[in-house]
């Protein structure tokens, strides 16, 4: 649901008052509803005369999803576009991309609201010459830039290939179909690297996670609760954790979902033995969700030893150690999701302990995505940025609506179930591609958590 102010401007009377005063009027998001389309209208897709191969297999893909897929803008003056796609995958100099990141341009004055611009384009590598790494690594703030440009809930994100991976591997089209979807709503400005992949014969895009058990750790309230709902409606079979405190609230998300609550403390030095057991109660364990964390603010020349302790053990320590018993027991295919946070990224006044702790899981995530590799599983994170939560609720009134106002082109806070689509992505068997990453659920935003 939209903040009171988001709800408000987008009402007559608001819309009205919101054009006298020249005050902000940020749009309602289009969010993931089941049967729903995968866009808000046609999807153009451009590409330079070199990725014209790649543009064309990239829309036969989308036409097998019944989009309507345009590889022209002629007859289209009245089209509002639900996406345009740029494909730069064979580029090999800057001004080889002159024409078709113009011909993009010349189309976002007529995307939709809420529509979607994805950049696809290959990672520069150690190997490339001067002007193909130029070429390559300059899509990456280009489409920063464009999603600091667009309006109306448009966002713009790109898919990086690495690794030789192709345009239409599984990966790639299920990064793409995310970045498309509703299910991205509060992703933008975000440049995903994606990597070859085993090819998926049959992807089921409404229960990707069907077979599935997830273990959501935190998932008592809040974010977590948000991620065990959204991962049980893909398909997953749920085991919900929470310390003894919040039993009951735990009990009513594992009820809810119908799924299994596990009352445990994550700092236990057996953590991750007991979840494996719990999991194999109900089939094993295929996705692993760190969200439990906590906050425990105060200016560094303020903070106490257990402040910092606390938030160290939690957060961090507890992921290392449960992530260590469960490769120890040879767990395979397992996805990692951790939480992170732009804290930890561009750090925040007061969270010292906090921006340490979600910057060391950036840390520990690249460094565990090659063992688990190893054992046909992935490691990523997701750093929200502002998220409506009864915490960011606390925040002063006025403090709160400039977090709000001041994310470029969404001009609002992001919702719990923004980050659990991310963490569902992630989850997803179309995106064993994508390994080691951080995906920022932030509307370009680099507030902290």
């Amino acid at each position: 649901m939209a903040d009171n102010y988001t709800r408000f401007v987008n009402g007559e009377l608001g819309k009205k008052l919101a054009k006298q005063l020249n005050l902000p009027r940020p749009a309602v998001l289009r969010r993931y509803t089941p049967d729903a389309p995968l866009t808000v209208g046609p999807v153009l897709i451009v590409s330079d005369d070199a990725s014209t191969a790649d543009a064309d297999a990239l829309a036969k893909a989308l036409l097998a999803w019944d989009v309507d897929v345009r590889r022209s803008t002629e007859g289209a003056d009245d089209v509002r576009w639900g996406g345009v796609v740029l494909v730069g995958t064979s580029a090999e100099s800057p001004e080889a991309v002159s024409e078709s990141v113009l011909a993009l341009g010349g189309t976002l004055r007529r995307l939709a609201g809420n529509g979607r611009v994805v950049v696809l384009s290959r990672a520069a590598e150690t190997s490339d010459p001067p002007a193909l790494a130029a070429t390559r690594a300059g899509f990456e703030g280009f489409t920063r830039s464009i999603g600091k440009e667009l309006r109306g809930g448009a966002t713009a994100n790109g898919v990086q290939l690495t690794g030789g991976a192709a345009v239409d591997s599984t990966s790639a089209l299920g990064t793409l179909r995310f970045f498309l979807s509703a299910k991205s709503a509060y992703v933008d400005g975000q440049v995903l690297p994606v990597g070859p992949a085993d090819a998926l014969d049959d992807v089921d895009w409404e229960q990707p996670l069907a077979g599935k058990v997830a273990v959501v750790t935190g998932a008592a309230r809040g974010i977590g609760a948000a991620i065990a709902r959204t991962l049980a409606r893909d398909g997953a079979k749920v085991v919900v954790v929470d310390v003894p405190a919040a039993g009951e609230s735990l009990a009513g998300v594992a009820n809810e979902i119908k799924g299994t609550a596990v009352q445990l403390d994550v700092t236990a030095a057996d953590a991750g033995t007991k979840i494996l057991d719990a999991a194999r109660h109900v089939g094993g364990i295929d996705i692993l969700v760190h969200n439990a964390g906590i906050l425990r603010d105060k200016l560094l020349a303020n903070m106490k030893p257990g402040q910092w302790d606390s938030v160290i053990a939690v957060n961090l320590a507890s992921q290392l150690r449960i992530n260590e018993q469960l490769l120890a027991a040879g767990v395979e295919g397992l996805r990692i999701v951790s939480l992170a946070s732009t804290s930890g990224i561009a750090g925040n006044k007061g969270q010292t302990n906090y921006a340490y702790s979600k910057s060391g899981v950036i840390g520990h995530t690249a460094a565990t995505a090659p063992l688990v590799a190893e054992l046909g599983g992935t490691a990523n994170a997701v750093a929200p940025g502002f998220i409506e939560t009864e915490m960011t609720r606390s925040i002063p009134f006025a403090t709160r609506e400039v977090a709000r106002r001041v994310i470029p082109s969404l001009q609002q806070g992001g919702l719990p179930l923004d980050v659990a689509e991310a963490i569902a992505f992630l989850a997803s068997p179309v995106a064993k591609g994508v390994n080691g990453q951080v995906l920022r659920v932030c509307g370009q935003s680099m507030v902290g958590k």
